[in-house]
């Protein structure tokens, strides 16, 4: 784990790292110096500081300027023909111009660009051209001056070696200022096969330009258009690689032009050293312009192309996410539709089924209601016995009638009205249950014959009172629709696959076909003898209904009905 030194020696850090770089670099650019001239191909310190006080802040000048004064000292201090004490007063307006020139450089960004990293947009490029343009100005103005005021140079030469001063500190900018604050960028580091590839390409040629250039294949004719040959590999890293590479592959051949220039070899060689080095800065400044400003092109346009494709895709999952609304919606919209469809068929059905109320009402119960009050009176009347006790069977039949007929009312709200209740049946006991109520509930008198056949191993779950009142209703019809003789009622229950089947068979009458699909219907009554209220199958049908259930009704007049009920178990 790596010790992090506390926080109030961080500035103390940064000084020291910042005088220390700047220093080495400018070693490297005496090293780089040409011999028949004290100015140099580049000033690499100058694009040093720049990059060090965007990425350490403010804070980090004192150690530019101490790295610039250390620096200043030790190359004129070999120069005999001045005194100490203009030398130490030249080195000193030098350090000064040159801390000046990064903090300029720094207020710059900060104010103008707005961006510690400039390179993201090619309007942004521009300006940090600009800015090295300007700030080294500011620099060399001040050192050149020194050197005027300190008599080294004269009225005639200022000129010169304040541009070439400044070209120098521009070509420094260029080249390390980039470099510096693209390495400092986070990135991951992945390398497609593609790219790999053209980086091999890219540094195989440079390889081959470098070896045959060194064993004097070229003719001068090659080695004058080098300069020329060598643009369109540094485009092809700026168009297909990031600026680190590109301005790397810059870096390296400025530095090796320079190297072989004062080598005295390749095509920047002219008869004059100052001629020489104006080229190769021309040279220098052209490609590194080039390569900056084509790579934050490309930067900016896969940026604009990563952000479209993103509004692309967020404008796609908003489409689909709007169409699934709309979807939604529409279902919703259909489900309400088909919900007040099904409330209207309802209601109507329930306003059918209240008229035909009404009229059962002032008819099924007024009618054993003044058949009673009409019996009563003739039992008043008359005096004999034998009629009276007549007219007491009729009285109590005419009850019964009005009974069953309030209890299928009753029944019929009461399965509108509640919940399913899941329940254990078994249905051995129901049926006898149903048909020892059914002893005492009818006036028939009939002896009624059971043949029932259970096939029930295991559970089976439903609703018990419903079942009872499908069994009830079915059971006294068989019974109250005999055949003239004693009523027989076959009883079949199968237990499979988690459903009931129940097949009620008996030797009664009978329904006509003709009244087969109409007897589910309210107060319907398949014969005129005024036995049933016409509630009974409609009572079944709707409880069935309740169930989910299936029922179907086979009858042969004279011989009898078979009742077929498909009664799926509640999960």
């Amino acid at each position: 784990m790596p010790i992090k030194p506390p926080l109030k020696y961080i500035p103390d850090i940064k000084v020291v790292v910042a005088a220390l770089l700047y220093f080495l670099s400018a070693q490297l650019g005496y090293f780089l110096a040409f011999e028949e001239t004290t100015a140099l191909p580049a000033w690499p310190p100058s694009g040093i500081a720049f990059a060090l006080i965007i990425l350490l802040g403010r804070s980090s000048w004192p150690g530019i300027a101490i790295g610039a004064l250390i620096a200043n000292l030790l190359a004129y201090w070999n120069n005999q023909s001045l005194p100490q004490q203009t030398l130490v007063a030249i080195s000193s307006f030098t350090a000064l111009g040159q801390t000046l020139e990064t903090l300029s450089g720094y207020f710059l960004v900060k104010v103008w660009i707005r961006d510690d990293y400039p390179f993201k947009k090619t309007k942004d490029t521009f300006r940090f051209l600009f800015v090295a343009l300007l700030i080294s100005l500011v620099g060399t103005t001040v050192s050149t001056f020194s050197l005027y005021l300190n008599g080294v140079v004269t009225s005639f030469t200022w000129l010169h070696t304040g541009f070439a001063g400044w070209v120098s500190n521009v070509v420094g900018i260029l080249l390390f200022t980039p470099f510096i604050l693209a390495t400092a960028q986070k990135r991951k580091l992945h390398f497609p096969a593609d790219k790999v590839i053209e980086a091999g390409i890219f540094v195989s040629c440079m390889i081959g330009i470098f070896l045959l250039l060194r064993m004097g294949y070229f003719n001068q004719t090659l080695i004058d258009s080098l300069p020329y040959l060598l643009i369109p590999f540094l485009l092809w890293l700026a168009f297909r690689f990031d600026l680190l590479a590109a301005i790397s592959g810059v870096l390296l051949a400025s530095l090796v032009s320079i190297y072989y220039t004062i080598q005295n070899i390749g095509p920047f060689i002219q008869t004059d050293a100052s001629d020489s080095m104006l080229l190769l800065q021309i040279f220098i400044g052209v490609i590194s312009i080039s390569t900056i400003v084509l790579s934050a092109t490309v930067a900016e346009r896969s940026d604009a192309q990563l952000e479209l494709k993103m509004f692309n895709i967020n404008l796609e999952a908003r489409v689909l996410e709007r169409t699934q609304e709309l979807h939604d919606e529409i279902a919703t919209r259909k489900q309400a539709e088909f919900k007040l469809l099904l409330t209207n068929k309802e209601l109507s059905k329930r306003n059918t089924e209240l008229d035909n109320f009404v009229y059962s009402v002032s008819h099924d119960l007024r009618a054993p209601i003044a058949s009673v009050l009409g019996l009563i009176n003739l039992a008043r009347k008359d005096k004999d016995l034998a009629m009276k006790n007549v007219y007491l069977e009729k009285i109590n039949n005419s009850a019964l009638q009005q009974d069953s007929f309030i209890r299928e009312i009753l029944d019929q709200s009461r399965n509108s009205r509640l919940e399913v209740k899941k329940e254990e049946i078994l249905f051995e006991p129901l049926i006898d249950e149903t048909f020892n109520q059914l002893k005492f509930a009818t006036s028939t008198g009939a002896a009624v014959e059971k043949i029932v056949n259970i096939k029930q191993d295991g559970s089976f779950y439903s609703d018990r009172w419903r079942l009872k009142v499908i069994l009830n209703n079915i059971f006294s019809n068989s019974i109250r629709y005999r055949n003239g003789h004693d009523p027989v009622i076959k009883v079949n229950v199968e237990i499979a696959n988690h459903k009931a089947m129940v097949e009620i068979e008996d030797n009664g009458r009978g329904i006509p076909k003709e009244h087969l699909h109409k007897v589910y219907q309210m107060f319907y009554r398949a014969t005129d003898d005024g036995a049933g209220s016409g509630l009974g199958l409609y009572i079944v049908k709707e409880t069935m209904d309740k169930l989910q259930g299936l029922i179907n009704i086979e009858s042969e007049v004279g011989k009898g009905t078979k009742v077929r009920l498909e009664i799926p178990e509640l999960q």
